[in-house]
C-alpha cells in the first residue's frame, strides 16, 4: 500500500511472535533488498530468517533454505543438506494434500523435485488478497512486475528486483521457491530459448495446418512428452 515503515513494523511484530509466513516474508525482502537498492540485500539475514520459518514448519520457506544451501546463496554450500531439506519440503507437501479428503483422482498436480505427485495447495488469503489489491490497482510504476507464479502475488518495489528466467527470459521470481513451484505447474513446457521459441510457434502453426489435413484424411500425430530440466534463475 506504498506504507513501507507501517508494513515493515507489521511483519516484524508478526515476526517476533514466531508467525511463520511473516518470518518468510521478511526472508524475501531481505534476500531482493526489498524498498531499497540492489546494495541492500542481506543475504546471510534472509538464510537466517528462512531457518527461523522452515523451522515453524513453513514449507516455502523450507524448499527456499534447501535450494540457498544447493546453490551456496548467502549460506556456505551444501548440496546434500539442501537436497535433504528439499525431500522434506516434498514430504510435507505430500502429507498436507493426503488431509485434503476432498482431493479426487483428477484434481490438478504438481510435480515434485524427486517424482511424487503433490496436489496443488489452496492459495494463501493474503496471496489472494495480494493479487486482487494489484491486479484491480495496478503496480507502483509501469515498469514495475508481478512475481510470475500466479499464486505469489509478491510486486516488485524497484526495476529489475526479481531474478528472470537465464532460459527464456519471459518469466520473472521474488524467490527460488516460487520459481520451482512455478517451473512444475507449467513453466516447464513453455520455457524456451528466445530462437527456439519461435521455431516452436513455426512448428505449432504447421502442425496446426496438418492436423487440419489429418481430420480430413483420418489420421492424426502423438505428442513428444519429454521432459526438460528446470532453468536457474539470475
Amino acid at each position: 500500500m506504498q506504507n513501507r515503515g507501517s508494513g515493515a513494523s507489521l511483519m516484524a511484530k508478526a515476526a517476533i511472535g514466531s508467525h511463520a509466513a511473516a518470518l518468510y516474508s521478511l526472508a524475501i525482502i531481505q534476500f531482493n533488498g526489498s524498498g531499497g537498492c540492489k546494495n541492500d540485500k542481506d543475504l546471510r539475514a534472509g538464510v537466517a530468517l528462512c531457518a527461523r520459518s522452515a523451522f515453524l514448519g513453513h514449507v516455502d520457506a523450507l524448499r527456499e533454505l534447501g535450494h540457498c544451501l544447493q546453490d551456496g546463496y548467502g549460506v556456505r554450500k551444501n548440496v546434500d543438506g539442501g537436497r535433504r531439506f528439499l525431500l522434506q519440503a516434498n514430504a510435507l507437501e505430500l502429507a498436507a494434500g493426503a488431509s485434503q479428503s476432498s482431493l479426487s483422482s483428477e484434481s490438478e498436480s504438481l510435480f515434485s523435485d524427486f517424482g511424487c505427485n503433490v496436489p496443488t495447495s489452496e492459495t494463501h488469503p493474503a496471496n489472494r488478497f495480494l493479487i486482487e489489491w494489484f491486479g484491480s490497482r495496478g503496480l507502483a510504476g509501469p515498469e514495475l512486475r508481478l512475481c510470475s507464479h500466479a499464486e505469489c502475488g509478491r510486486p516488485e518495489t524497484r526495476k529489475h528486483e526479481f531474478r528472470r528466467c537465464s532460459v527464456c527470459g519471459n518469466v520473472n521470481y521474488c524467490s527460488r521457491a516460487c520459481q520451482a513451484l512455478h517451473w512444475k505447474l507449467g513453466h516447464k513446457d513453455e520455457c524456451a530459448p528466445p530462437d527456439q521459441a519461435e521455431e516452436m510457434q513455426d512448428d505449432d502453426d504447421d502442425d496446426d495446418a496438418d492436423a487440419s489435413e489429418a481430420t480430413a484424411g483420418g489420421e492424426g500425430g502423438a505428442d513428444n512428452d519429454e521432459e526438460a530440466a528446470a532453468p536457474a534463475v539470475t
